[in-house]
């Protein structure tokens, strides 16, 4: 172990993925990673008139999904210095989220601090990865608590983004001018990430013009600069068939990214529901030339957890899609057992509960 920690494998290549993806130090990277986010091609005109000849006639083949999940979740994950790798890519990629009625500005803060440190600096080291400036793609925060995210990321020296959940998050069941004006008050707040939750009701009933003509309320809201993640709630919709025509009408309104999940349904992210909506994605981006990302949201607690997510992701969707403009994780507790695997690869042992109390 003593010569794994003075010569440890490198990471470099794998970890970076692609050629465009440059993490530096300190505050110079977070901007950076702000700038990435931004970089991802955005059109003038965000919204594609809705063209209801895409979905009219679309049935999901449930037993091929279903297969092809399976076929995901069977198969063996990455080990040793490439699971490290990965997960460190992970990290990379996660929305760290507190969405619990007892938030405060102390334990907002508290997430911030974990948001640009969330792996400890020694282990980074051990790896020859403590230069590469390795923090979360976002905070997500409710409303009320966008401007204590933001000063506490002001005072850690960093730039990382702020995310805010809005619109009667999670059931999305308040008035149209209620949750616009919460849209609102977030983007003045500060709030660079928007999630927001669909009136459910429209999919069941099929009522795909008013969920069109509702999202692209959402999206002028947001204005121009201000990323729009548009939450299903995939578990309240029916079947995949709703899931794939409401990804596709969301995306057709200009939604930036295409979420599965508030985490308080009873059904959050799974596997073939993550398939239907990437093959949207891709079908969106074949018809329109325009990538948009994906988010995987609620019970994605476990390592092995996100290895499998971003394997789904670079599969169906290729490997341009994994940096956090396009692929976000949606997690309040990944953190924790991801920094627990990258302490085994380090030290050759399981951490106690107190070797990680940041987590």
């Amino acid at each position: 172990m003593a010569e794994q920690l003075r010569k440890p494998p490198d990471f470099t290549g794998l970890f970076l993925l692609q050629k465009e993806l440059s993490l530096a130090q300190g505050k110079q990277q977070a901007e950076q990673a702000v700038q990435q986010v931004a970089q991802v091609e955005r059109p003038d005109v965000l919204c594609q008139p809705l063209d209801l000849s895409w979905i009219d006639k679309v049935q999901v083949n449930q037993p091929a999904v279903l297969r092809r999940a399976e076929q995901i979740q069977a198969r063996r994950t990455v080990k040793k210095e490439w699971q490290a790798a990965w997960l460190l890519k992970a990290v990379t990629l996660l929305d760290l989220t507190t969405l619990s009625g007892d938030d405060t500005a102390s334990s907002v803060r508290r997430l911030c601090y974990k948001a640009k440190y969330p792996i400890r600096q020694d282990l980074l080291r051990a790896l020859d990865m403590h230069d590469r400036g390795i923090s979360v793609a976002a905070v997500c925060v409710y409303p009320a608590r966008v401007c204590d995210a933001l000063q506490a990321l002001r005072e850690a020296g960093c730039a990382i983004p702020v995310a805010s959940v809005a619109t009667g998050f999670p059931a999305g069941q308040t008035h149209l001018k209620t949750r616009l004006e919460e849209v609102r008050l977030a983007v003045e707040d500060g709030a660079s990430e928007v999630d927001v939750v669909i009136n459910r009701t429209l999919v069941l009933q099929g009522q795909w013009e008013a969920l069109y003509h509702e999202i692209q309320e959402f999206r002028r809201a947001c204005g121009e600069h201000v990323h729009l993640k548009t939450i299903l709630a995939t578990g309240e919709l029916g079947s995949l068939t709703n899931v794939y025509k409401a990804s596709m009408v969301a995306l057709m309104a200009g939604s930036d990214f295409i979420k599965t999940s508030t985490g308080k349904e009873a059904v959050n992210a799974t596997f073939p529901v993550a398939i239907v909506m990437l093959r949207a994605i891709r079908e969106f981006f074949w018809r329109t030339g325009r990538k948009v990302g994906f988010k995987p949201a609620g019970g994605i607690r476990s390592a092995r957890d996100a290895l499998a997510w971003l394997a789904l992701v670079r599969e169906e969707l290729g490997v341009e899609w994994l940096q956090p403009g396009l692929f976000r994780l949606g997690a309040s507790a990944l953190l924790l057992d991801v920094e627990r695997q990258v302490y085994h690869h380090v030290t050759g042992r399981y951490s106690a509960f107190h070797d990680l109390p940041m987590s």
